[in-house]
């Protein structure tokens, strides 16, 4: 995928390298360059851009101040002569920063970078399209993508499942290796059939069937697995127990 781009810079010299960096990369398109921060900003705003590299200090409208104003749907890197505006970077979620002079490799970095968080981006909004797609399915099987292929799953062979980060691993009692996939944990609590399954920690989803035994301390034996249960989740935990004896 092609990510379009827009540079904006007080400095016309400043502005050509980005463009010629961008026009040397595959992967990015230049849409606009600018060194009027002020007539930039709605064009932004008009048609945003994928990627916006943007200079920090400038005089009217400075970077910091024109970040705020940029569609959520675009991600910025700051091009800054200072290096204490690095930390101010990171307060209004820009995804890197270039301390000047920029060197090509520096900003191939940075352009990958971006190119890595819109590829995890669409990874992410095909996840909830399949899980939307397995919901019309029964609970007790259902699809989920991983490594690029939707593979099936049953809910009966399910010990528990584990938040890895922006992943999910699905642990089976059966010797089927884990699967792995982009997804959350609220999408699998969806997926799973309510009764059969219980979210115990934030991480942890167990089927309750597979449930060993559980100590003083509330941790649940399961598998090969000591899984606690937090106390957010204890009193509705508890209430399983108590019916379930």
């Amino acid at each position: 995928m092609n990510l379009t781009c827009i540079v904006i810079d007080d400095e016309p010299p400043a502005v050509e390298l980005i463009k010629s960096f961008i026009n040397r990369t595959p992967f990015l398109e230049c849409v606009g360059g600018y060194t009027d921060s002020v007539e930039a900003i709605q064009i932004i705003k008009d048609n945003p851009p994928d990627i916006l590299f943007c200079d920090i200090q400038m005089p009217d409208l400075d970077g910091m101040q024109l970040s705020k104003m940029v569609p959520t749907s675009t991600k910025i890197v700051f091009t800054t002569a200072y290096k204490e505006y690095a930390f101010d970077s990171y307060d209004v979620a820009a995804i890197d920063y270039l301390l000047k002079p920029i060197s090509y490799a520096k900003f191939l970095n940075a352009a990958q970078k971006c190119q890595e968080w819109y590829e995890m981006k669409n990874s992410a909004e095909n996840s909830q399209q399949n899980t939307a797609f397995s919901q019309n399915q029964s609970n007790d099987t259902f699809f989920v993508k991983s490594d690029s292929m939707l593979v099936r799953v049953d809910a009966s062979e399910i010990l528990y499942v584990t938040a890895l980060k922006d992943y999910v691993r699905f642990v089976f009692d059966s010797n089927r290796k884990p699967i792995i996939s982009l997804m959350t944990m609220k999408n699998v609590e969806n997926l799973l059939p309510k009764n059969d399954f219980m979210r115990v920690s934030r991480s942890y989803i167990v089927s309750l069937s597979k449930i060993r035994s559980v100590d003083k301390n509330n941790c649940i034996y399961i598998g090969n697995e000591i899984i606690h249960v937090t106390d957010v989740y204890s009193e509705q935990f508890k209430k399983f127990i108590n019916f379930s004896s």
